[in-house]
């Protein structure tokens, strides 16, 4: 099953990673075509760009607004207060949860620039 990577905040303010599948079901998207497998719809209020260079560091931040991310180009590092680091690379998804408390640590480790598209949720 598909699914994208969640980065939490706890209730003392550590951040973590946890896996959510992403539940499809046969729904007659744009019809005529034959129906395509769709998840529940997330309300979303605007998207950006963001792109950094090869060598990029954010240091330890909360993300400013929850928001999905979606990996277009090079690969982001990220890592949890908890201690653990996962890299993202195109294709992948990524929902920050982390608005409040000690965030997350951020870097572009691609040899190429890395770009992603910011989808707001609040």
């Amino acid at each position: 099953m598909p699914g994208y990577v969640r980065i939490h905040t706890d209730e003392e303010g550590e951040t973590h990673f946890s896996e959510v599948p992403i539940e499809l079901k046969a729904t007659d998207y744009a019809p005529p075509a034959p129906p395509l497998e769709v998840s529940a719809a997330h309300e979303a209020t605007r998207f950006v760009f963001v792109g950094g260079p090869p060598g990029w560091v954010g240091d330890w931040h909360p993300s400013p607004i929850r928001q999905f991310v979606f990996i277009l180009a090079g690969a982001f590092t990220l890592t949890v207060s908890q201690g653990d680091t996962r890299t993202f690379s195109v294709g992948d998804v990524v929902l920050l949860e982390d608005t409040t408390g000690k965030g997350h640590h951020t870097a572009v480790t691609s040899a190429e620039p890395a770009l992603a598209a910011m989808c707001h949720l609040d």
